[in-house]
C-alpha cells in the first residue's frame, strides 16, 4: 500500500531553515511536520499545517523586532 501526503516546497534562507528543523524537532506545532529536508534553502513541509505554522512564525518575528510605534 503507498501512502500519499501532500507538502508544500518551501524555500527559505539558511537560518530559516535552522528554525524550522528546530520547531519540527521540538514538536513545538504539536506533531512533526517537516516530510523531508531537501537541502540547504528547501524543506517540503506537511500542506495541513502551513497556516499554523505562518502563524507561530509571524508570532516568533514579531517578538524579535521591536514595535516601531512604541517609540
Amino acid at each position: 500500500m503507498v501512502n500519499v501526503k501532500k507538502a508544500v516546497l518551501v524555500q527559505c534562507d539558511p537560518a530559516m531553515r535552522q528554525l524550522l528543523l528546530h520547531l519540527d524537532e521540538a514538536r513545538t506545532l504539536g506533531s512533526r511536520f517537516i516530510v523531508k529536508d531537501l537541502d540547504e534553502t528547501h524543506v517540503l513541509i506537511d500542506s495541513d499545517i502551513v497556516n499554523t505554522l505562518e502563524q507561530k512564525l509571524d508570532s516568533i518575528m514579531e517578538s524579535l523586532s521591536p514595535d516601531l510605534n512604541d517609540k
